[in-house]
């Protein structure tokens, strides 16, 4: 499978990314995250990485079997403002600047998603718990 890198500019700057789809185990359901990378300064440049949980619910189906969310380029522009006022620095070689839910996802806000540690390991939230108290919160109960 080819890997797709899209160009975003943001004042005057040329930020490369590619989002990838993947799953998440939740304690009772599966969910869709995507993972999105983005360099800003050439491909050697510190990395932004971002691990984004759908918080589409409510359906009588498995969440990560029909749920077809992906960013937008307005999605990953959020993103990219919010990394840079929170200390990442793109002109800085190599690493990554991970947006963990640990350390980001209290101030964090992206309609449709949330951020997941779930994907590094078992130490984040529960995905379906956190899905469900997100489309509750936005569609009322």
């Amino acid at each position: 499978m080819r890997i797709r890198l899209r160009r975003l500019c943001i004042d005057g700057r040329t930020f490369t990314w590619r989002a990838e789809i993947r799953e998440v185990r939740g304690d009772t359901d599966c969910h869709r995250c995507v993972r999105l990378r983005i360099w800003g300064g050439g491909k050697t440049s510190r990395t932004l990485q971002a691990d984004l949980l759908s918080t589409t619910w409510g359906t009588p189906w498995p969440p990560c079997a029909v749920d077809d969310v992906y960013p937008t380029s307005a999605d990953v522009r959020a993103v990219i403002e919010y990394a840079l006022r929170h200390g990442w620095q793109p002109d800085r070689r190599g690493g990554t600047y991970p947006l963990t839910e640990r350390e980001h996802a209290a101030r964090f806000r992206l309609p449709g998603f949330l951020l997941t540690d779930r994907l590094r390991g078992p130490e984040g939230g529960d995905p379906t718990r956190r899905v469900e108290s997100a489309w509750t919160a936005t569609n009322g109960g």
